[in-house]
């Protein structure tokens, strides 16, 4: 079973990269997944700019072929994100919608950051997004407050918490991926 973990910020000085690195080696060792990073940053979407809609898979533009393939290659997501002005990243809406077919039947979880609410106002939001991709977002969250607080000289340093949390969101992803793979054959 392939994990894609997805670092959600784009923006140049974004701290994703570190707690990304942080929960990718967490999965790795858990080992339940091949666990894979995967940073929107490397794909350059811009806005939505296929002339077909996602659903037909009929993708024109080389950075939609790369994104494609990368998603289908997974049987599970995380999206490790920040909340901006209390809701998602701009580049997680925009990468979620790029594609369509690719996602579904897949199960998603959250590694949030940000100030005192951590991130979970962004992931409220965007679970909806996920519904209509037909994936499945799961309850298990990884939730990082005051996350300046755990990254020193660009390392995430993790407490009790993150790795509790962390553990239980991985085994629950587990079991939802292998529940859903008869649905994932069928499509």
């Amino acid at each position: 079973m392939r994990l894609n973990i997805i670092i959600a910020s784009t923006r140049p000085g974004r701290v994703g990269p570190a707690v990304a690195r942080w929960f990718h080696e967490f999965a790795t060792a858990e080992g339940g997944f091949e666990a894979r990073l995967v940073d929107l940053a490397d794909f350059a979407l811009p806005v939505y700019d296929e002339p077909h809609h996602p659903r037909l898979g009929k993708y024109e533009q080389d950075h939609t072929r790369r994104w494609s393939e990368s998603v289908a290659s997974a049987d599970a997501y995380v999206f490790v994100t920040p909340e901006y002005n209390y809701g998602p990243t701009p580049a997680l809406v925009n990468a979620l919608n790029y594609v369509y077919t690719e996602w579904n039947y897949k199960p998603a979880a959250f590694v949030s950051y940000g100030g005192v609410s951590g991130g979970i106002r962004a992931v409220q939001l965007v679970k909806p997004v996920l519904l209509t991709l037909k994936l499945v977002p799961i309850l298990e969250q990884v939730m990082v407050p005051m996350v300046a607080q755990h990254v020193q000289n660009g390392v995430f340093q993790p407490k009790e918490p993150h790795l509790e949390s962390a553990k239980v969101l991985l085994s629950e992803l587990k079991r939802w991926a292998e529940a859903l793979q008869p649905l994932r054959r069928a499509a």
